[in-house]
């Protein structure tokens, strides 16, 4: 029988098979010869000592013990061409995972997305970076894959609660994920892998019988007697369907507006709002690490801060270790900034949003739009900082200790954010009070992190799309809306998910209840 282990050693040991056999070795008090396999089942960095070592849990296996390599493999789905229908609204995260627990059960999903597939999504991401034009319906937060595809495809979540993280990262590496997302404690992807991957889940939803329709934008719903029929896409056509799970990620403002017009509840959601601050990536390594350099064994490394400032939660937001700022408008005249990394974080600077929690009463100014407040509040600062930084995709820019100072930068750096920066003083951008706060905050950050403070870090203005700003209220045992039967709102759009697993677990979820509802 194999032994648990949890012990510690180097990077270098960590990374080395044959090395990290000889230490195991000792622990057992055996030649290294009798070890047979070291199979790591969690590894993760403690930077907290000068000496960074790091954490493995581990099966061993000794010479003669029955060894054999786990092998991921994918459910037996089955043909489900002409089974139920089941219509599904988004193709991000909750869409998909959705689709394929549909199909799991033996139900038919028809995946509707407003934006292009995959790969077609590029060009129109090449036109915002390069020519500074948005196509409202694929751009990085629209298009096959949601907004994760083109977003780093950081798989950590901290809430254990939401379901079953295990089976969402297994079926993740047995559409061509690595297997390391399943040992990491803080597993990513990469942008340059995650569309392979997402496209894998599409061709296997069709394989199965279920459909996925692209540059299909829903535009109204169809319910009768506060139930659900089915939908209408942009050309006019309606798609029936007694059951439609709604996954259309947070910055999808026509479907809110639409549920809005139609009667059908929804309410104002707190969210968080900031900046995204890039910095070297050797000063971040630096300061986690506590080296001149990290050496080949280390990863570049990431941080995550939280500090109390007059009452709201000031926190670091999607950090990107070796990656850049993109540009995230899903309209003309906005501007809002995003950070992703490739699968290797090799580039040369780190980027964080930093943002501060909101609260309801802050959308006070916007109480004339009802629940759309907090959208709008949004809106409203994605707007003015277009208008500052020149009604471009430029986005406003100032030096971090500039920004404490309320002084306008002399000269902003060139930056990983493509389309430019213009300096202006950040205060204009934001409210007082938030402006006030964050201000402090970085003070505060600079004391816990000696060295983060500088003139060094760019913020980027704003990094406003962290969370949804409305909710979809549904029942808390069956998932459907409060008040449209067979309206089933899901992931982050909803306000019930975020991140790319917390997503794919909320779009399981919502699956598993239709399926149990049909058998009643």
């Amino acid at each position: 029988m194999p032994r648990e282990f949890q012990f510690q050693v180097s990077p270098e040991v960590a990374a080395n098979e044959s090395l990290l056999a000889q230490h195991v070795a000792k622990l057992f008090q055996v030649s290294p010869k009798e070890i047979q396999k070291v199979d790591v089942l969690k590894r993760s960095i403690d930077a907290r000592q000068k000496a960074i070592k790091m954490n493995i849990k581990a099966n061993v296996f000794l010479v003669g013990e029955e060894y054999k390599a786990q092998k991921i493999e994918l459910p037996d789905y089955p043909n489900v061409a002409n089974k139920q229908e089941v219509i599904v609204v988004g193709a991000g995260p909750a869409g998909l995972f959705a689709a394929l627990q549909l199909i799991e059960l033996g139900l038919k999903p028809i995946v509707l997305e407003r934006g292009k597939d995959v790969r077609g999504r590029r060009r129109d991401l090449k036109a915002i970076n390069v020519d500074h034009i948005v196509n409202e319906d694929s751009n990085y937060c629209f298009g096959e894959g949601g907004a994760g595809t083109y977003s780093d495809g950081k798989l950590y979540t901290r809430s254990k609660k939401r379901g079953d993280i295990d089976r969402i990262l297994a079926l993740l590496v047995g559409f061509g994920a690595t297997p390391d997302i399943m040992v990491e404690a803080h597993p990513h992807i990469g942008t340059n892998k995650l569309p392979q991957i997402i496209q894998d889940i599409r061709e296997k939803i069709i394989e199965c019988g279920g459909q996925v329709l692209f540059e299909t934008r829903v535009t109204d719903f169809v319910i009768k007697n506060n139930e659900m029929q089915g939908v209408v896409v942009q050309n006019g056509d309606v798609i029936s369907a007694n059951k439609v799970i709604l996954a259309t990620g947070h910055s999808a403002r026509d479907i809110f507006e639409l549920l809005h017009k139609k009667g059908v509840h929804i309410e104002a959601k707190p969210f968080a709002l900031g900046v995204r601050a890039e910095h070297p990536q050797e000063l971040i390594d630096q300061i986690q690490y506590s080296c001149d350099f990290r050496g080949d064994y280390l990863p570049p490394a990431p941080y995550s801060i939280v500090k109390q400032v007059n009452g709201r939660g000031m926190y670091s937001f999607c950090m990107c270790p070796g990656g850049v700022i993109a540009p995230c408008a899903t309209a003309p005249g906005e501007v809002v900034t995003n950070g992703w990394s490739p699968s290797k974080r090799d580039q040369a600077t780190a980027n964080s949003g930093i943002v501060v929690e909101l609260k309801l009463e802050d959308f006070k100014p916007f109480e004339k739009f009802g629940p759309l407040a907090g959208m709008e509040f949004q809106k409203a600062i994605e707007q003015k900082a277009w208008h500052l930084a020149g009604e471009t995709q430029k986005v406003p820019a100032q030096r971090m200790v500039d920004f404490t100072q309320n002084k306008v930068s002399a000269a902003i750096p060139k930056t990983s954010y493509v389309p430019g920066t213009t300096s202006v003083e950040l205060g204009q951008v934001f409210p007082g009070f938030l402006t006030q706060i964050m201000r402090e905050g970085f003070v505060q950050f600079g004391k816990s992190m000696r060295g983060y403070m500088t003139n060094e870090a760019i913020l980027h203005a704003p990094e406003s799309r962290t969370s949804s700003p409305v909710r979809i209220p549904r029942d808390n045992f069956s998932l459907e809306h409060v008040q449209i039967k067979g309206l089933y709102p899901c992931g982050e759009g909803a306000g019930y998910a975020g991140g790319i697993i917390s997503a794919a677990i909320d779009g399981e979820k919502c699956a598993l209840k239709i399926a149990e509802s049909l058998e009643e």
